[in-house]
C-alpha cells in the first residue's frame, strides 16, 4: 500500500495539465431491440465544450475529461408502421439534446525521435455520462435522464497545440422508449469526429 501511494503521488507530481476547447460533429444511429419494429436512418449532430487533461510525463498515459454539449439526431419512420401512422405520425427526426461527461485513459506515443512535438499519435478508452436536456416528439417517445455510455477512439495531436480525434461510443441501457409499444426500446449508437485547440 505504501509502494503504491509513492507511485501515484510521484506520478502526479511529474505530470502537466492543460484545457482546451472543442468543436466536433457526430453520426448517430438508433437501434431498437426489435429492428423490424421501427425503420431509422442516421443523422448528422453537433458538439461543443471544453476539454481538460492531465499527462504524466515520460509514461505516455494520461487522463481527460470534457463537458460537452452535444445532439444526437436519427430518423425514424413512424408513418411505415399503422401503428403510428394511424396517429398522424410520419417519417420524423427525433433529436436528442445531452450534456455529455466523457472520462478517459489515454495513451500518447510520445517517444517518437522528437517528432512527437509536431505529430503525436494517441488511443483512448472511457465511459461516458450523458445527461438529457431535451428531447423532441416527447409525445411518441420517452428518455431516461442518465444515459451511460463506452467511449473509445483515435487521433493525433499537431504541434503540441492541436489535437484531432475520431471515435466511436455505444449506449450500455437505453437512450429512447416509444410510448405506444412498452418492449420497443433503442439505444444510440455514435460515430464522431472532433478537433480541439489547447490553451496551453
Amino acid at each position: 500500500m505504501t509502494v503504491m501511494l509513492f507511485l501515484v503521488t510521484t506520478a502526479m507530481a511529474q505530470s502537466s495539465s492543460r484545457w482546451g476547447v472543442t468543436l466536433g460533429a457526430n453520426i448517430n444511429s438508433i437501434h431498437f431491440k426489435q429492428s423490424d419494429i421501427m425503420p431509422s436512418k442516421s443523422c448528422w449532430g453537433p458538439q461543443a465544450g471544453v476539454m481538460g487533461e492531465m499527462n504524466f510525463s515520460g509514461l505516455g498515459f494520461g487522463v481527460d475529461g470534457s463537458l460537452l454539449y452535444s445532439m444526437r439526431q436519427g430518423k425514424l419512420n413512424y408513418g411505415e408502421r399503422v401503428a403510428w401512422s394511424s396517429l398522424g405520425a410520419g417519417n420524423e427526426t427525433v433529436a436528442m439534446h445531452y450534456l455529455d461527461v466523457p472520462l478517459h485513459l489515454k495513451f500518447q506515443f510520445r517517444r517518437l525521435g522528437g517528432m512527437e512535438t509536431t505529430f503525436m499519435p494517441l488511443a483512448y478508452v472511457g465511459p461516458q455520462f450523458s445527461f438529457l436536456v431535451h428531447g423532441s416528439h416527447s409525445n411518441l417517445n420517452s428518455y431516461p435522464f442518465v444515459n451511460v455510455y463506452l467511449d473509445m477512439g483515435a487521433g493525433f495531436e499537431l504541434f503540441e497545440r492541436w489535437q484531432v480525434r475520431g471515435g466511436y461510443k455505444f449506449s450500455v441501457g437505453q437512450s429512447l422508449h416509444t410510448k405506444l409499444l412498452d418492449d420497443n426500446v433503442a439505444k444510440n449508437r455514435n460515430w464522431y469526429f472532433s478537433l480541439t485547440y489547447f490553451l496551453k
